[in-house]
């Protein structure tokens, strides 16, 4: 485990992260280390990497903070997004579930606080390889949502094409990132990110326990539905809100129905009338 990153860097991580996971909580040293059944001073030691933690150590402190091993020696905690810092905190971590880690580039207003980035139309070709790229992400436009939560990250799409109607064409979707695709819940709408279709919003039947799968389904009835493996998802976002300028439509099937009922019910009196007077 210590052989796939460099101990000193390994050391830093763990040092920092027990360190910010217990301000989090708001728990002092002797707290943690009452917990822990250490004294203070030891506690002190591993937070300033004068100590190096043994194996049952880095067990005792993965089980207080519900965080991982790999988390803890891996991941620069506080190079993560408030949002993401939450759902570690709150059991989402998916190095518990033996896949890998899915760190989302994002970005932070002058208030420290998270913007929600909008990646418009003529964005989504890049945004399929650059989406992870800080770089990348930094230079698309940004705005906020007052109402939303800011313990969860949100990001803004503009879709094209009418196979969700009545969302129109070129509407705004707003999602909230999803960390855990077990959480994905069958027949609601998400964005879904893939490497081979870009971006596509749908809604999903979550098939990835039973057949490693996601089924994309359309709200208009002309578009067939279809199935894409999970392996080939890079990122989903669940459906918030959308925002649009354009006025939705009438349900003009319905409309359409009864005239063709009413037409139809005009011949077959016509119809009627002949035979009578034959």
């Amino acid at each position: 485990m210590w052989a796939l990153i460099k101990p000193s860097k390994a050391m830093n991580n763990f040092s920092n992260n027990i360190k910010l996971l217990r301000k989090r909580k708001g728990r002092t040293q002797d707290d943690v280390a009452h917990a822990l059944n250490m004294i203070r001073s030891t506690l002190s030691g591993y937070e300033n990497e004068v100590a190096k933690p043994s194996v049952e150590v880095l067990t005792a402190f993965s089980d207080y903070f519900n965080v991982a091993i790999d988390t803890l020696i891996k991941v620069e905690l506080s190079s993560l997004p408030e949002s993401q810092l939450s759902q570690l905190e709150r059991g989402y971590d998916v190095f518990f579930k033996g896949s890998k880690l899915r760190v989302l580039a994002s970005t932070i207003g002058t208030d420290n606080e998270e913007n929600i980035e909008l990646v418009p139309e003529k964005a989504k070709a890049g945004y399929t390889s650059g989406f992870s790229d800080p770089e990348y992400i930094k230079v698309l436009p940004t705005f906020r949502l007052p109402f939303l939560s800011k313990e969860k990250k949100y990001r803004s799409f503009q879709i094209s094409g009418d196979s969700m109607l009545p969302i129109p064409d070129g509407a705004y979707i707003t999602g909230e990132y999803i960390q855990n695709w077990n959480n994905i819940k069958t027949g609601k709408p998400y964005i879904i990110l893939t490497m081979d279709d870009g971006i596509v919003f749908k809604l999903v039947e979550n098939r990835i326990h039973e057949e490693g799968i996601l089924r994309l389904v359309s709200l208009n009835p002309l578009y067939a539905p279809y199935e894409i493996p999970a392996n080939q998802v890079r990122e989903v976002w669940s459906f918030v809100n959308f925002i649009s300028g354009e006025m939705p439509k009438a349900n003009q099937p319905k409309d359409e129905l009864l005239v063709s009922i009413e037409e139809l019910r005009k011949e077959v009196r016509a119809i009627q009338t002949k035979l009578e007077f034959n």
